[in-house]
């Protein structure tokens, strides 16, 4: 009776030489990327597809073309290098005689207001902390706090997602953004039905605001005809600064783009949006991620409090 064949072990050298061939065009620029020399980037190549039994690149046109095999083979293997990023990370940091270093990715709303607030007050007796700091999409957000590329992610509206372990830390609603000289800023409520069509700045329905906003049209029994449509509540906010109409957005946003000419009103019907943080499934939180935490939770209670 034939054995069952025994997988090879690939080591991690191996397939930082294969990730790097994937991000470069050349053995010479993945040579220079990773600071070893052409040969030594083609005998690795050469060896891991012997290991593998399978064709990783072909020569076309005096370059290496990936397969369709090694396409595939990178997107198994792409987890593996935020990994090992992270991890050279953090020893270059404890080299550097850093004492903790703290990732932190958001989306824009709360990447531009509670996020810097509770930043602030978090670094001001931690001198010896550092911080990487980013405001990406949400898309990025998740993807860098499920690989372990960042330690806490930060948005808005999404109350679940079976690969990060998600925390909501408020529930808000959105308001309405219109010029302090107009007839809406004179109501204390702007409903969805005086938001006339035409005249107001909607959000695509691809976006999870762009979702809530419509299912509080259809709560009010109003038409949904926005005059302009955009996908982010920021780019709504900026519009409507401008004099093209009102725009329904999160109150994050609105605090953060609101100029002087500009005030926000509840909106009608409610429209629930959660503040949430997301965290990376089966990794134990730190000391410093915890005080992060709760500094966060502060700001945001603050912000409440002054929004209210």
């Amino acid at each position: 009776m034939t054995e069952p064949a025994t997988p090879p072990d690939i080591s991690l050298r191996l397939l930082e030489i294969f990730g790097a061939m994937m991000r470069c065009e050349t053995t010479v620029e993945a040579a220079e990327q990773l600071g070893i020399s052409q040969p030594a980037v083609s005998n690795g190549i050469r060896q891991l597809e012997s290991q593998l039994g399978v064709t990783l690149f072909e020569r076309l046109h005096r370059r290496l073309q990936p397969t369709e095999e090694a396409l595939l083979l990178y997107e198994e293997v792409r987890p593996v290098f935020g990994l090992l990023r992270g991890f050279s990370a953090r020893a270059r940091d404890m080299r550097q005689g850093l004492s903790g270093r703290l990732r932190i990715i958001t989306t824009p709303p709360l990447g531009h207001t509670v996020a810097p607030a509770a930043l602030r007050t978090f670094l001001k007796d931690r001198p010896d902390v550092s911080v990487s700091y980013d405001v990406r999409r949400l898309e990025h957000v998740l993807e860098a706090v499920q690989s372990g590329a960042a330690d806490l992610g930060l948005a808005l509206g999404l109350d679940r997602h079976p690969a990060v372990n998600i925390e909501v830390l408020a529930r808000t609603h959105m308001v309405a953004l219109v010029p302090l000289d107009g007839l809406l800023a004179e109501k204390s409520i702007v409903s969805a039905s005086d938001l006339s069509p035409g005249s107001f700045i909607g959000l695509e329905a691809e976006s999870r605001m762009g979702q809530i906003l419509r299912h509080a049209f259809e709560r009010d029994g109003a038409h949904y005809d926005p005059r302009v449509e955009v996908r982010y509540c920021s780019t709504a906010a900026v519009l409507a600064d401008t004099g093209i109409g009102a725009a329904v957005i999160d109150p994050y946003s609105a605090a953060f783009q609101r100029k002087t000419h500009m005030v926000s009103r509840p909106f009608q019907p409610p429209s629930e949006v959660c503040a949430v943080m997301l965290t990376r499934k089966g990794v134990p939180r730190s000391r410093l991620l915890h005080a992060f935490i709760s500094e966060l939770k502060q700001a945001i209670a603050d912000f409440d409090v002054k929004a209210a």
